[in-house]
């Protein structure tokens, strides 16, 4: 039928067909939603189809960073990015800076393990060989996946690059999992990271369906090599009669991306099973269906975190570059020679330290075109990185002298209007980092008074 102002669908839709289900972004038949900021109260904040949620995502990124080239020399809103977040500078009126912020906890203990684990906890992590392993309480993104996450299909999504990696790191005395793992469920919990992209985007496509369905789409997927979408496009264009001309390219283009992320998957997961270390890339660990090009790996990994947020499957998500003590070699870089940890322990060398800040650049690069990406992507009269909150950050500062204070923190986003962006919040040293995640859960909707050794919200991040 025509599509006329009166009518409207729910905002939990799907395309549906041959046991997959295509989750729908936003559309103006959904109604106008509401932003975060004018909600009155946390309970409105949970209360779902009212409102443009708020998400949150983890960018985590290891060895450190070259702080001369990272912190901003101005502060306040008249400041200047520095060298190494130049790709930013489209974004600049988005993106927080933060400096002088400190895991506390982090002091005592290895150069990378009890400063990885910890870095959503903000607590002390247990030094062991593997059996009692303790992150001294739940990471940020499982504590919001607790308070909302029952509003979504997928509590929450983790993500990354490398596979876990056991045993003892023999130098430090300490078990490897902590330089595996961001999330943690408990403290003595972590949460399993999926480092596939196809088997992701199954799960966003085919959330809501039983088994046997999804078996019998997988099945048929291979066996005449049909995009997921072919399944749905029936529903789709049944759809596409009912909305309005807006909402009609919107879904256009909203497919197409959908199928292009596919195809990307389908070209760079062709069966090659690599093997991973965190040192060596040929050594130890397989990972099979993983791109053989990291740098693929990385954007198709982000996307999938873009099409998560965008389809509301889930308002929670992280992701790891690499596992911590990387070894992932950034010869791609122009003017890199060499692997990631071993150029991070520059001992002060020029030639190093260059070719160390264009690795921390690139990460910032990859930054930069998630929140480039989500500024495009329309909600009413907002857009998904007005409504969400996007953390990029690791676990030390340099990492030559793996230092846990004044920590690289950028917050891409503006909570749903409760984050101002725009500036460059140098605290006082020494502030817990903790005090930014007592604030990102306010902007989230979910206030807490303490998180992790937090001693209040870092104040300045508040619109006024």
């Amino acid at each position: 039928m025509p599509h006329t102002s009166r009518w409207s669908i729910p905002r939990r839709t799907f395309l549906r067909g041959a046991g997959v289900a295509v989750a729908l972004p936003w559309l103006e038949a959904m109604g106008s939603p509401v932003k975060a900021a004018e909600l009155t109260t946390p309970a409105d904040a949970l209360e779902a189809g009212k409102y443009a949620p708020v998400r949150f995502g983890c960018l985590f990124f290891p060895n450190g960073v070259w702080k001369d080239a990272w912190i901003p020399k101005q502060t306040g809103r008249d400041f200047e990015l520095s060298d190494s977040l130049q790709p930013l500078t489209n974004l600049k009126e988005h993106v927080t800076i933060l400096s002088q912020l400190d895991k506390r906890h982090s002091h005592e203990g290895d150069g990378h393990y009890a400063k990885t684990a910890n870095f959503l906890t903000g607590l002390r992590v247990e030094k062991t060989t593997g059996k009692d392993i303790s992150t001294g309480g739940v990471s940020l993104d499982q504590y919001m996946a607790k308070q909302v996450g029952h509003l979504t299909p997928l509590p929450s999504l983790e993500l990354g690059i490398d596979p876990v990696i056991s045993g003892i790191d023999s130098n430090v005395g300490y078990t490897r999992l902590y330089g595996s793992h961001i999330s943690w469920q408990t403290a003595e919990r972590p949460v399993a990271k999926e480092i596939n992209p196809r088997t992701v985007f199954d799960r966003l496509m085919n959330v809501q369906q039983a088994g046997k369905n999804r078996g019998q789409a997988a099945s048929s997927r291979d066996a005449d090599r049909k995009s997921l979408l072919d399944f749905a496009m029936s529903d789709a264009r049944r759809l596409r009669q009912q909305l309005g001309r807006d909402d009609q390219f919107k879904l256009d283009e909203y497919l197409d991306s959908v199928r292009a992320v596919e195809k990307r998957i389908e070209f760079f997961t062709q069966p090659d099973p690599r093997v991973w270390h965190p040192e060596t890339p040929q050594a130890e660990m397989e990972a099979p269906g993983a791109p053989r090009d990291y740098q693929e790996h990385v954007r198709l990994m982000i996307d999938l975190m873009i099409l998560a947020f965008q389809t509301d499957s889930t308002r929670v998500s992280s992701f790891m570059f690499a596992n911590d003590v990387s070894g992932h070699n950034f010869s791609f870089v122009d003017g890199v020679r060499g692997s990631h940890h071993e150029l991070s322990h520059h001992e002060g060398k020029p030639e190093k330290i260059e070719q160390y800040q264009k690795i921390n650049r690139w990460h910032v690069s990859q930054f930069s075109r998630m929140l480039e990406r989500m500024s495009q992507i329309r909600e009413g009269e907002s857009t998904l990185l007005d409504n969400s909150m996007i953390l990029l950050g690791c676990g030390m500062a340099d990492g030559n002298a793996h230092q846990p204070d004044n920590l690289p923190i950028v917050v891409g986003g503006h909570a749903g209007g409760r984050f101002a962006g725009g500036q460059h919040i140098a605290s006082e040293p020494r502030t817990p980092l903790c005090n930014l995640y007592v604030s990102m859960l306010d902007g989230m909707g979910c206030p807490v008074n303490q998180f992790g050794d937090s001693t209040g919200p870092i104040k300045e991040v508040f619109s006024a």
